[in-house]
């Protein structure tokens, strides 16, 4: 079995910068870059696997992968859709006061679509950055109080941020990702997003489409801020890391951070690996070594079993969680 290393696809956007370009050298579009679609099967934003000359399914998209090709995929496989996409989001200025619905709600009202699970690690961040997590309304006659009042400050839950730092999105929260933040994003393969505030700034002349009776429908109220479930961390001789961030339902996701050495167990029916920094090698449990480096994104199929990192680098790893 091969790692698929993927080519991302960049999306430009009101809020975007450079940031991703001067973080991981990545030949961005323009200097309002928002988006990096790193492991994505979408209609949206397809990803193709990179021409390497040790890969069989060099120049294929990810979704024809998932339909044609199931041995890669183990029992997560039999799912109509690739269930994960890895995004690196970049937010120059601040996005949109939003909210994503749950997979019955998009099911009903966004033509079958997945809803928005979704989890942020913190790659970057510049001094005194905030983000959004959550609101004050006690039910949801404040919370229409508040909207119709356009009492946003009042409304939202802004806290401050630094580099590192992980939360989790449940459907339902209301959450924005504010100026001067990148982070590494594991979510449920949906683009669904209803907005709720947009700042009152106008795109090619226009206010962007707000989603309030939607954002009503959906919004959690009260908001619960609890910590989400998790595995304990290991650390190893060497001073490497392995800290899991969160176990839900549908996915699982795990800071790596390697000194030298580290031996992992594929404990998912295929994992999702992003390198935040550094570089090194992969090597597979046939002895088999792959150089990884910072930005680069890859899966390691189903059956590729236990394998090694070795170097210095930081990593996210995610996959569809087994319990």
């Amino acid at each position: 079995m091969q790692p698929l290393f993927l080519k991302p696809v960049f999306k430009e956007m009101i809020w975007g910068g450079s940031a991703l370009r001067e973080l991981f050298n990545y030949d961005i579009p323009s200097d309002n870059t928002g988006e990096c679609w790193a492991i994505s099967a979408h209609k949206n934003g397809d990803c193709m696997v990179a021409t390497r000359e040790d890969s069989d399914y060099s120049g294929k998209t990810l979704s024809e992968l998932w339909k044609n090709n199931k041995e890669l995929w183990g029992e997560s496989g039999k799912a109509e859709v690739f269930p994960l996409l890895t995004k690196l989001i970049s937010a120059e200025t601040d996005l949109s006061i939003q909210v994503h619905p749950d997979d019955e709600y998009a099911k009903a009202h966004e033509n079958g679509s997945l809803g928005k699970t979704e989890c942020w690690y913190v790659v970057d961040v510049k001094e005194g950055a905030t983000i959004v997590i959550g609101h004050n309304a006690k039910d949801k006659e404040e919370l229409e109080k508040y909207i119709s009042e356009k009492n946003f400050k009042g409304l939202i839950r802004e806290i401050p941020v630094k580099k590192g730092d992980f939360f989790f999105i449940e459907p339902g929260t209301v959450h924005a990702i504010k100026g001067g933040t990148v982070i590494l994003e594991t979510q449920q393969n949906s683009d669904i997003t209803y907005r709720l505030y947009d700042y009152d700034r106008l795109q090619n002349g226009k206010p962007r489409e707000l989603h309030i009776d939607k954002c009503l429908d959906v919004i959690t109220c009260p908001f619960e801020n609890g910590e989400p479930a998790h595995r304990e961390a290991k650390t190893y001789e060497d001073g490497s890391v392995e800290r899991n961030l969160v176990v839900c339902s549908l996915f699982e996701v795990t800071y790596v951070k390697v000194e030298k050495s580290v031996k992992l167990a594929q404990d998912t029916d295929f994992t999702l690996v992003s390198v935040l920094s550094g570089e090194g090698e992969l090597i597979g449990k046939d002895g088999k070594k792959y150089i990884i480096k910072k930005g680069e994104h890859f899966i390691l199929p189903n059956g590729f079993g236990e394998y090694e990192l070795k170097g210095n680098m930081e990593l996210i790893t995610s996959g569809c969680a087994n319990g």
